[in-house]
């Protein structure tokens, strides 16, 4: 491959020394098997080999030098810068013509070759760049790398793309790229780079850089664009389900409740329906509180506005609240929890409004049955099973059951939940380092598995209770 940059003047002089010098001793060596003047063009092997490193007029420098030490050592008479005869003239001729023609070819060979390896640097430059710029991510932080890239490719001291207008100072050269006549960011450089190189960019580098900088600043318009749809078309499906919860869900309990209450009203009702409708009254309303905290939840979820408050919690004590704050007959849920069970670290109010949700979840699709609820140490982690008895989870159900305001139930069940228990459980299970998935086969029992973290507890580290209270069943905020 031929050189970019022409070694030093000097050494191509030495070299030009050194080569019409071992070529005058290999003819010296060579003239008892061919005539003299054919053995001239040996010679032209130091004219192309300077010609090619440091180009034609160093060549043609050689080349003189060449005949000169032609005629000196070789040609009669020797020793003297003379030719006898007409023959000799024209073989120095013709040598001498050769040698500057081949330096001449040498020179556009070189040019060529340094062009086509430039345009070969630029072409990859280009692929680079584009790699960098189109791979996705923020654009800015593509930038540095892509800046780093062109001057590592070209040889410069410094580079730096701008997405802003910038004013060329003493020290800098700016380009400015433009998409159309609009002004899309500034390519800056040291301003004592070499003119030819800044003359390179300014021609070939530059106009590449601005297409592809244009179509990354598309691409992140059309990012945009779709992250908004996408947002927005969830906020639509939110705002949606909310207001059918609202309508329906929230609706059900209050107009239990007013009914209830309109009855009480009346001086002809006996004690025992008095007592029955006082019952109804506080389970609807517990109801309706439960469906607010759940909405509640939700939102604090979806805004990622739960951080949890992480302490060193009893599970066994955790679980235990969540049934008590469902308040159902006793036998309902059947503990079982490994007594060598550590404690974990993560937001008990969190992990109990979690738990509520899924007992509550298990309860009603159970047909009647307890639910069992087995806690144990597996493998450094630990996993919570609560396992019903229903008619279990279709496979098309089975992996949208943990998306907001997603109903599960069926016609033959009559369960159809508000869809925020799981979407809840999930979403505080996660969020304290754990994870919730569903195992269930067809008209068999259906198993929910929460999978929790265990961290080294440090010696003082005692499990908190759970808060105590009305506000026992919050989410943690």
């Amino acid at each position: 491959m031929l050189p970019g940059r022409k070694p030093p003047l000097a050494a191509g002089i030495a070299v030009a020394a050194v080569a019409v010098a071992l070529t005058t001793l290999l003819v010296f060596a060579l003239d008892d098997v061919a005539p003299v003047l054919s053995l001239g063009v040996v010679y032209l092997l130091a004219v192309l080999l300077v010609a090619i490193v440091w180009g034609a007029w160093l060549g043609i420098a050689t080349a003189l030098a060449s005949a000169l030490a032609f005629n000196f050592f070789h040609i009669p008479p020797t020793g003297r810068l003379t030719i006898a005869t007409g023959e000799d003239w024209v073989g120095l001729a013709v040598f001498f013509f050769a040698a500057v023609s081949s330096s001449w070819l040498a020179q556009v060979a070189r040019s060529l070759a340094a062009e086509a390896n430039q345009r070969r640097q630029e072409a990859d430059l280009s692929a680079e760049m584009a790699r960098l710029l189109l791979r996705g991510g923020r654009l800015e932080e593509a930038l540095p790398p892509v800046g780093q890239r062109l001057a590592a490719a070209l040889g410069l001291s410094s580079a730096a793309i701008e997405l802003n207008p910038v004013d060329a100072g003493g020290r800098t050269v700016v380009f400015p790229l433009r998409e159309g006549s609009r002004q899309i960011g500034t390519l800056v450089l040291s301003a004592g780079e070499e003119e030819a190189v800044l003359k390179r960019v300014q021609l070939r580098v530059a106009p590449a850089l601005e297409a592809l900088l244009a179509a990354a600043l598309e691409r992140d318009a059309l990012q945009a664009e779709v992250v908004e749809t996408a947002a927005l078309r969830r906020s639509d499906v939110i705002k949606t389900a909310l207001l059918r919860a609202v309508s329906h869900d929230l609706r059900s309990p209050l107009t239990a409740v007013l009914t209830a209450a309109e009855a009480l009203r009346s001086p002809s009702i006996t004690e025992d329906e008095r007592r029955e409708l006082a019952q109804a009254v506080i389970e609807e309303a517990t109801r309706l509180s439960r469906l607010i905290d759940n909405l509640l939840d939700l939102s604090r979820l979806e805004a990622d506005a739960a951080e949890p408050r992480p302490e060193w919690s009893s599970l066994e004590e955790v679980i235990g609240a969540a049934i008590d704050d469902l308040a159902l007959p006793e036998g309902t849920f059947r503990l079982a929890v490994d007594g060598r069970l550590p404690p974990v670290r993560a937001d008990a109010a969190q992990l109990e409004r979690a738990f509520a949700n899924l007992l509550d979840n298990a309860h009603r699709h159970s047909g009647g049955h307890p639910v069992s609820v087995r806690a144990r140490d597996v493998g450094g982690r630990i996993l919570i099973r609560v396992v019903d008895r229903g008619p279990g989870i279709p496979q098309a159900q089975r992996d949208r059951i943990f998306e907001p305001f997603y109903r599960s139930g069926t016609d033959r069940t009559g369960h159809r939940g508000s869809g925020l228990g799981l979407a809840i459980v999930r979403g505080f299970v996660e969020a304290n380092g754990g994870r919730v998935w569903v195992e269930s086969l067809p008209n068999q029992a259906t198993s929910f598995v929460v999978e929790l973290p265990i961290e080294p507890a440090s010696p003082e580290s005692e499990p908190a209770s759970p808060p105590a209270g009305p506000g026992r069943g919050g989410a943690g905020s």
